[in-house]
């Protein structure tokens, strides 16, 4: 980045520079999206905090009132954020020496969470009660993301061209922005594009669906606009009718990684269906499963020793 930034100015205009130097166009636009609003928060904060002025003490000060109003992890987000624009000026020589040395991260107690999956009985309930009609609607959505484990915006994207129904796969090549009207974008990662192996009644229930439709048109996402929160709203009263416990969306892709857990199949297998960049987030979203498996596994290696004698 040019520099035509003095120490003396404004650490909020520098970082709302760098993150147009160096953000726009490199990253997607959700992302984007959060570095904009860490400048806001910056702006918020911070307001007359000069360049040459953001010292140790100062840089703590931002982090601390930051956590007073969201979770560690958020915390930890904003922190890495403003970390590398904070790190390029002192590069440049605006900021005396690298002030997020040695920060402390705090953050509010978490707040209780929404359960995050179902179990396979209550998967079982909840697709059993799904109201599947000859005409594609918001329920097909539900047991498609629920078999597949496919993220909000890519199973938006599905087009009748995505499906082979020879060899039982759906190809992910791409998202819906359904955040900024609509349309196709990339996908969040060059391992979020893949082949999702799909079982033959899907096969059958969607070759009959999609008959007749555009081949290079969404099936799900043929408004201008959509919103997650109109499937969630959905997932509710189903949930709450059949006294099972409320999850999202997403939450059925957590439980779609949880069921294959259980059955056995390897987190490396897991995660290339999930079209997670690494095993580690796998093991991060499904930490409750792999500590139970582990559980599971110890009783049997206890079995096994004590059958030796």
């Amino acid at each position: 980045m040019p520099n035509d930034f003095q120490p003396t100015d404004m650490l909020k205009d520098y970082y709302e520079k760098w993150i147009s130097v160096y953000k726009e166009g490199a990253i997607r636009d959700v992302t984007l999206a959060k570095y904009q609003m860490s400048h806001m928060w910056i702006t918020r904060l911070a307001p007359e905090l000069r360049l040459c002025d953001v010292t140790r003490v100062a840089y703590q000060q931002i982090i601390n009132e930051y956590a007073k109003e969201h979770e560690r992890q958020t915390t930890m987000d904003f922190h890495h954020q403003l970390k590398g624009a904070v790190l390029d000026a002192v590069d440049e020589g605006l900021v005396p020496r690298d002030p997020t040395r040695k920060v402390i991260i705090k953050g509010k107690t978490p707040s209780t969470k929404k359960t995050k999956y179902l179990n396979q009985f209550e998967l079982h309930t909840l697709l059993k009660s799904l109201k599947l009609d000859d005409t594609i609607n918001w329920d097909w959505f539900i047991l498609l993301v629920a078999k597949t484990g496919m993220r909000f915006s890519e199973a938006l994207a599905v087009t009748p061209n995505d499906f082979d129904f020879a060899h039982q796969a759906l190809s992910v090549n791409k998202t819906w922005n359904y955040k900024a009207g609509g349309g196709f974008s990339p996908t969040k990662n060059k391992s979020s594009v893949r082949k999702i192996q799909i079982d033959w009644q899907l096969v059958m229930q969607f070759a009959t669906l999609v008959k007749g439709l555009p081949l290079d048109k969404p099936i799900f996402a043929t408004k201008e606009k959509v919103y997650n929160s109109t499937v969630n709203d959905i997932l509710t009263r189903y949930c709450t009718k059949l006294n099972i416990p409320v999850i999202s969306v997403h939450g059925l892709r957590h439980t779609h990684a949880s069921i294959l857990l259980y059955a056995g199949v390897s987190i490396a297998s897991v995660a290339r269906r999930l079209g997670h960049a690494s095993m580690t987030t796998t093991q991060k979203t499904s930490l409750h499963v792999i500590q139970e498996l582990e559980n599971q596994d110890i009783d049997l290696v206890m079995r096994s020793l004590s059958n030796l004698t």
